[in-house]
């Protein structure tokens, strides 16, 4: 398991209008930036694993908390955490260090930051490699209202729309238990139980499967989330139909190299239309859950330095 001791220590840079903590690797390796963006709930630390290998690689790994995480600043607007924030806030990040484009590595929530980003700034984005979330196409109507006729009103989409602050609430009285009982793996098969369950699973007293991290490791997020609550990074889920207007006008097919990784036992979907706004996407699949660069560090790091390996030969 990993030291939290060992990971680097941050640097607070403003950008944007707004502060972002920034973790760092291979600094030395200027001008091969790789920026690695995390999802919910999460932090930079998700990216543990992955920062020293890309950084023995060549790369220099520039790790963002992004708006509403960790010591980042957490706007108390609900609009201020759209696509086009965030994905700014991740062009002024590159502005910073020099950089005209970079390869941009996202998970869960981040993969859809990063998705999004590369549809707003398509010159920004050289290569692209995502984690979990495939491209979530642009249908006809917003994707909340769809996803509340398809799922109903308790699917945590929604509910974090429809019904704001009211998970925040349970999620922050029960912060521990929350992230001990969400961040696990090999979990037993079990009915759907009617109800919201990220709520019941924050109040849930026993958690199911193994964990996926070390109690040292889940500590550094369960501080996190003490320190900022967990408004900030659901205010991301509230700005869904805003990013399904802000997007209205961009071309949404995805011109770069992407590779896709997903796991074979996540919730999340795979997308059997990928390459239809992805031409030039590759997909590879683990034996894991969600969280993939946690729970299968090793072969996340050897796929991704793979890929890279042969897109830097060509």
């Amino acid at each position: 398991m990993f030291d939290p001791v060992d990971f680097p220590k941050p640097t607070l840079v403003s950008v944007n209008g707004v502060e972002i903590e920034v973790f760092e690797a291979g600094r030395q390796n200027a001008g091969k930036p790789i920026v690695l963006c995390h999802g919910w709930p999460e932090h930079a630390f998700s990216w543990r694993h992955q920062m020293p290998a890309l950084a023995a690689a060549g790369y220099h790994v520039i790790v963002p908390n992004q708006r509403g995480y960790g010591n980042s600043s957490r706007p108390a607007e609900v609009t201020d955490y759209d696509i086009a924030h965030l994905s700014g806030d991740l062009i002024a990040l590159l502005d910073h260090y020099g950089y005209e484009d970079a390869t941009f590595v996202g998970h869960d929530w981040g993969a859809a930051v990063v998705w999004g980003l590369t549809l707003l700034h398509p010159n920004r984005v050289n290569t692209v490699i995502n984690l979990s979330l495939p491209y979530l196409e642009r249908g006809e109507r917003p994707w909340i209202e769809s996803m509340e006729e398809a799922f109903g009103g308790d699917f945590y989409f929604v509910h974090f729309n429809r019904r704001p602050g009211v998970a925040d609430a349970v999620f922050e009285e029960n912060t521990f238990q929350f992230l001990r009982n969400i961040y696990r793996k090999n979990e037993p098969p079990r009915e759907p139980q009617p109800g919201m369950a990220l709520i019941d699973l924050a109040r849930a007293e026993k958690p199911l499967g193994e964990p996926v991290m070390s109690d040292g490791e889940l500590a550094v997020f369960v501080s996190a989330f003490e320190l900022t609550g967990f408004t900030g990074g659901m205010n991301w889920y509230r700005n869904l139909d805003r990013n399904w207007h802000l997007l209205a006008d961009v071309d949404p097919i995805i011109q770069q190299p992407t590779l896709m990784i997903y796991g074979d036992r996540d919730v999340v979907a795979k997308s059997e239309r990928l390459t239809d706004f992805v031409p030039n996407a590759e997909t590879v699949s683990l034996d894991c859950g969600h969280w993939i660069q946690q729970e299968k560090p090793e072969e996340t790091n050897q796929v991704i330095l793979e890929w890279l390996g042969r897109r830097d030969a060509t």
